[in-house]
């Protein structure tokens, strides 16, 4: 789901950003998201994955946690961070309502852990801001039609790059996606 929604990000033109995309041992990781938190105006926050740890029979709540550190950044940050938009998404629409009730009143946008449906999502999200910069985002379905063939093409780029696909990085996987996009652009431009 994670590298769908990466794409989707691409695609409509914005960076997306991701605490893997940096490995730093001396940076604490609480730390390093409150940092991109304050770098980005833009935050998508799927909130899907809260599966039950095998071990310690607990939930992980990174996402959770996230999503309430840039809620926090638009309530009580300066004018910049107020000014902080997000998207969330679960695998339903609702589902958050059991383990996450507090943000009754967000739009939810379920995404039926689909990644055409999250590609839509996201895209739908991001046209909006990208249409205040005069550009015209392409529908979900040419997005995820992209997507598609950029799965295709994985194999053989990892191939050629002596990448093993099971074995890519966060920063493997947007480096990919970054070349398929320069290879496989989409018009920009705004009659």
């Amino acid at each position: 789901m994670m590298r769908a929604l990466t794409f989707g990000v691409y695609d409509c033109g914005f960076i997306p950003r991701s605490a893997l995309e940096e490995d730093n041992a001396g940076e604490v990781r609480y730390q390093k998201i409150v940092r991109m938190i304050e770098e980005c105006r833009f935050g998508i926050h799927d909130i899907s994955h809260v599966k039950l740890d095998r071990s310690t029979r607990l939930p992980r709540f990174n996402m959770p946690l996230e999503l309430g550190l840039f809620l926090g950044a638009t309530a009580f940050g300066d004018e910049r961070n107020r000014g902080k938009q997000c998207l969330i998404v679960d695998r339903d629409s609702f589902r958050y309502q059991k383990f996450c009730s507090d943000i009754s009143g967000q739009d939810i946008r379920g995404h039926s852990a689909k990644p055409p449906t999250a590609i839509s999502v996201v895209r739908n999200w991001l046209s909006i801001p990208a249409a205040q910069n005069d550009v015209v985002v392409p529908s979900g379905s040419v997005i995820v039609e992209r997507y598609k063939r950029f799965e295709n093409d994985l194999p053989e780029w990892c191939r050629e790059l002596q990448l093993v696909p099971s074995e890519l990085t966060y920063s493997d996987q947007s480096r990919l996606m970054e070349r398929w996009l320069t290879a496989h652009p989409w018009s920009r431009a705004v009659r």
